[in-house]
């Protein structure tokens, strides 16, 4: 049997506790998330935020190596964020510990779920 590669890793992160006055809004998190996906060593694509009335924010950044989104409920102090990516540049610990910082979390759960194992040299890299 030959090696196996993945099509990624994908990383749930639940944040507990979070500053609702910095998670509430679209600027502070957008900022956070933003900062997080270039400080981890992603390239950052294209990204869209949207404020909620009347307050909560959710957003999606595409990145070259797959994507950031956030869903933010300040009512409960709970921010939700994805990670996948697809290659081995992107260092997803350090956006979590950015994140965790930024919005001031009290408590941090990650769930890693690998995506999909197949046969070494199946994938072929986008550009």
């Amino acid at each position: 049997m030959g090696s196996t590669e993945t099509y990624g890793d994908h990383f749930l992160v639940d944040l507990h506790g979070c500053d609702a006055s910095v998670i509430g809004s679209v600027e502070p998190t957008q900022e956070a998330l933003l900062a997080a996906a270039k400080r981890c060593g992603s390239t950052i694509i294209k990204y869209f935020f949207h404020q909620f009335s009347p307050t909560g924010v959710s957003g999606v950044i595409l990145i070259a190596e797959s994507h950031f989104s956030v869903h933010t409920w300040p009512e409960n102090n709970f921010v939700a964020v994805d990670i996948y990516t697809s290659g081995e540049v992107m260092k997803p610990d350090i956006a979590i510990a950015f994140l965790q910082d930024a919005f001031n979390a009290q408590r941090v759960e990650v769930f890693r779920v690998t995506r999909g194992q197949i046969e070494a040299g199946a994938i072929q890299d986008h550009e």
